[in-house]
C-alpha cells in the first residue's frame, strides 16, 4: 500500500472502477515515462549542441546495444511484474514475495554476465552495428560508462516494475523522476562546464540511476511495504524463474529484434546516404528519440494497465479485463495521433531542437514526413501486444512483437532503400507499422472472442488461470 488507506490496497484492483484504477496506476507511469523520454531528448540536445553532429551519429550507433541492454533487463522486469500481479489476484502473497526475491537475483546475474561480456568485445560490436572511424570514439566512450553501471540499472529497473505491479504506482513514478532529475541537473554540468563531452552524458545517466536504485532498494527492504524482501523465501527457484522468463520473453525478443533492425537501418542509411551516411544515421537518431517519446507515453499507459489486467485475469474478472483493454487502446491511439500531427506540421522545428547543422536538420525533417505516416495506428498495436503479456500469454505477445520488426520491416529494408535511397528506409518503417497494426487487431479480435467463451462457460467463483493456464501455475 502507498499509505494506510484501504482504497490504495492492491486488492482493490478487482473492485474499484477501471477508470479510477487507470488514473491511479497509469498517470504516475505516464509521468515517469514522459520524464524519461524528455531526458533522452534533452540529453541528445545537450550532446548535439555541446559536442557536435557527429556525436549525435555516434549516439545513434549505440541504439542497438542499448536495445540489448534493455532486452536482458526487461526479460526479468516485465515477467516479474506480470507474474506478481497474477499472484496478487490469486491472493498468494508468499508467491509474490518469491517473485521479488528472484527478480533481484536474476537482475544481478544478467547485469554481470551481459555487461562483462559486452565490455570485452565492445569495439567489434560497435563496428558491427554500423560504427565508422568517425563515430566510434563517441559510441565507445558513451557505452563503456553505461556498461560498467549495468548492475545498478538492472536492479533499479527490475524492482521498479515490481513496485508498480504490487500497488505502489506513485513510488515507482518517484524513482523514475528521481533518476531523470538527477540526470538533467548533472548532464549540462558534465558536458558544458566540466567539458566531459559525451562521457559526461553517460556519467549523468549513471548518477541518476544510482539515486533511483537506492530509493527502490530501500522500499523493498522495508517491512512496511506490502510485498518486500524476505530472507526465508526463495531467491533461486526455477519454477518462479521459468515463469518470469516465459512472460518476459516477449519484451526481450522485441528489444533483440529492435537491435537487429537498427543494425539493418544503420547499414542501409550508410549505403544510401553516400557522403552524408553518418549524418543520415544521426537523422535516424533524432527520429528515434522523437518516436520513443510517444511510444514511452503509451508504454506508461500499458504499465498502468498491467497490474489491473494481471490481477483481474488471475481473479477471473474477464469483463474488467476487456474494459481495461478498450480504454487502453483509445488512449494509446490518441497519444500517437498527437505525435503524427506534430511531425507532419513542424518537422524542421523538431529536428532543429537537436542540432544547428543544416544538412542534419533537412535529413531529419524529410524523414519525419515518411516515417510517421501511419503513426496513429502504432498506439493500438503497442497496447494489444502488451495486453497479452499482462495476462500471461507470452506466445501471442512475442508473435506480435516479431511481426513488425522481423516479418515485415527487415524485408522492406532489404528492398526499398535500393530503389528509393534514404526515403526507402523511412518508408520501410511506415509500411511495417501499417501491417503490424492490421495483424494485431485481427489477433486481438480472435483471441478476445475465444477467451470470452472460455470465461462464460466457467463459474465466476473459479480461477481459470490456476486450473488451465500453465503460465500462472
Amino acid at each position: 500500500m502507498e499509505n494506510s488507506s484501504q482504497s490504495t490496497s492492491p486488492m482493490t484492483l478487482g473492485t474499484r472502477s477501471v477508470g479510477s484504477l487507470l488514473v491511479q496506476y497509469s498517470i504516475p507511469a505516464i509521468i515517469a515515462s514522459v520524464a524519461t523520454s524528455l531526458y533522452n531528448i534533452i540529453d541528445s540536445i545537450f550532446i548535439g549542441h555541446g559536442v557536435g553532429p557527429m556525436a549525435i551519429a555516434g549516439l545513434a550507433i549505440t541504439f542497438p546495444l542499448m536495445n540489448l541492454v534493455a532486452a536482458f533487463v526487461m526479460l526479468v522486469a516485465a515477467g516479474g511484474a506480470a507474474i506478481s500481479s497474477i499472484f496478487l489476484g490469486q491472493h498468494n502473497i508468499e508467491k509474490a514475495t518469491d517473485v521479488v526475491n528472484n527478480v533481484m537475483s536474476l537482475a544481478l546475474i544478467h547485469s554481470i554476465v551481459f555487461g562483462g561480456l559486452t565490455l570485452l568485445f565492445l569495439d567489434p560490436i560497435l563496428y558491427f552495428f554500423g560504427a565508422t572511424p568517425e563515430t566510434i570514439p563517441y559510441a565507445r566512450e558513451f557505452m563503456r560508462i553505461i556498461l560498467y553501471a549495468t548492475p545498478i540499472s538492472y536492479v533499479f529497473i527490475g524492482l521498479n516494475n515490481i513496485m508498480r505491479a504490487t500497488g505502489y504506482p506513485r513510488k515507482a513514478m518517484i524513482s523514475a523522476l528521481l533518476s531523470v532529475v538527477v540526470n538533467l541537473i548533472l548532464a549540462p554540468i558534465f558536458i558544458f562546464v566540466l567539458k566531459k563531452g559525451i562521457a559526461g552524458a553517460a556519467m549523468a545517466t549513471v548518477c541518476g540511476q544510482t539515486a533511483a536504485f537506492i530509493w527502490v532498494l530501500h522500499h523493498f527492504m522495508s517491512k512496511k511495504s506490502f510485498v518486500h524482501f524476505k530472507r526465508e523465501n526463495s531467491w533461486f527457484k526455477w519454477s518462479i524463474m521459468s515463469r518470469i522468463y516465459a512472460i518476459g520473453m516477449s519484451p526481450f525478443l522485441m528489444n533483440v529484434c529492435a537491435c537487429v533492425v537498427v543494425i539493418f537501418i544503420n547499414k542501409a542509411l550508410l549505403e544510401s546516404g553516400g557522403a552524408d551516411g553518418n549524418l543520415a544515421i544521426g537523422a535516424y537518431g533524432i527520429l528515434n528519440r522523437t518516436t520513443m517519446f510517444f511510444v514511452m507515453v503509451v508504454f506508461g499507459v500499458t504499465q498502468g494497465m498491467q497490474p489491473i489486467l494481471g490481477f483481474n485475469y488471475g481473479a477471473g474478472n474477464w469483463s474488467r479485463v476487456i474494459k481495461t483493454l478498450k480504454t487502453g487502446i483509445l488512449i494509446g491511439v490518441i497519444i500517437t495521433s498527437v505525435g503524427w500531427i506534430l511531425t507532419q506540421t513542424i518537422p524542421e522545428t523538431l529536428s532543429g531542437l537537436f542540432t544547428s547543422d543544416k544538412t542534419l536538420i533537412d535529413l531529419a525533417a524529410a524523414g519525419y514526413h515518411i516515417y510517421f505516416l501511419f503513426y496513429p495506428l502504432v498506439g493500438c498495436q503497442i497496447v494489444i501486444q502488451n495486453f497479452f503479456q499482462s495476462i500471461g500469454k507470452p506466445q501471442l505477445s512475442i508473435f506480435l512483437s516479431l511481426t513488425r520488426q522481423l516479418l515485415f520491416l527487415l524485408p522492406f529494408l532489404l528492398i526499398l532503400p535500393r530503389r528509393y535511397g534514404i526515403d526507402g528506409v523511412w518508408a520501410s518503417m511506415a509500411g511495417s507499422d501499417l501491417i503490424a497494426f492490421i495483424i494485431a487487431v485481427i489477433t486481438a479480435l480472435i483471441m478476445v472472442r475465444r477467451y470470452s467463451k472460455k470465461f462464460k462457460n466457467q463459474s465466476s467463483s473459479q480461477s481459470p488461470t490456476v486450473n488451465n493456464d500453465t503460465s500462472a501455475r
